[in-house]
């Protein structure tokens, strides 16, 4: 079954916890913490405390999806914080397999991601070793953007190399997805649904369409 995890960018922060528990409640099987160092992407975000505040309350999957241009001290606090899955940009990482090594070490899973315009060919060397790829589907940093859809032919291109080769990570899209194309991509091998406006600013009817939509893959 393919899994739904909403970006708490898209919430309001004034009523965070609602929000997450509203979500889980909703079906969300995943929280997605999108952070953001005004560098590697134009917008500050948060750090490592809101997972640390979240798990003290509610023991829910947290999907950690650093958007920063140094990762590695990043690692450490959020393995602290007990982030369930950690997940860096290939276009940040000097060492990648060294901080795949160190996440795996600390026991959590480890996720690579990758911008609309790189290719899945960078990625040979880490599709062994990651539990989980991210394709952006937007150019990260701000929510509520179209999604680029040329981005699609990556899911199919991994999806095909997992068969392939009898890899085991996730595939996991990130970006614009909402309910009037969130089907193409899970049709094409998507596991992991990434929605941010398309999941907290929609009507409650429209959110369940969308999540019973998601798990009937």
């Amino acid at each position: 079954m393919a899994k739904l995890s909403p970006s708490i960018l898209s919430a309001n922060f004034y009523k965070l916890g609602e929000n997450i528990e509203s979500a889980l409640n909703s079906g969300a099987d995943w929280m997605h913490i999108d952070v953001m160092d005004g560098h590697f992407v134009p917008q500050l975000s948060f750090g490592s405390k809101i997972v640390a505040d979240i798990k003290k309350q509610n023991n829910c999957f947290c999907d950690v999806h650093l958007m920063v241009t140094n990762p590695a001290d990043h690692i450490i606090p959020f393995v602290k914080a007990n982030a369930d899955l950690i997940n860096f940009h290939y276009e940040a990482a000097i060492h990648g397999d060294r901080l795949i090594a160190q996440i795996k070490e600390n026991n959590k899973l480890a996720g690579i991601t990758i911008n609309p315009t790189t290719p899945v060919s960078v990625l040979e060397h880490y599709l062994p070793l990651v539990d989980l790829i991210l394709i952006m589907s937007v150019n990260p940093g701000f929510s509520g953007q179209k999604c680029i859809e040329y981005t699609f032919k990556k899911i199919e291109e991994l999806n095909n190399l997992r068969q392939k080769n009898n890899y085991k990570y996730l595939i996991q899209i990130d970006g614009g997805i909402q309910l009037a194309n969130v089907e193409k991509v899970l049709k094409i091998g998507t596991d992991v649904i990434v929605a941010g406006s398309g999941f907290f600013d929609v009507s409650p009817e429209d959110k369940k369409k969308f999540v019973d939509l998601i798990h009937s893959y």
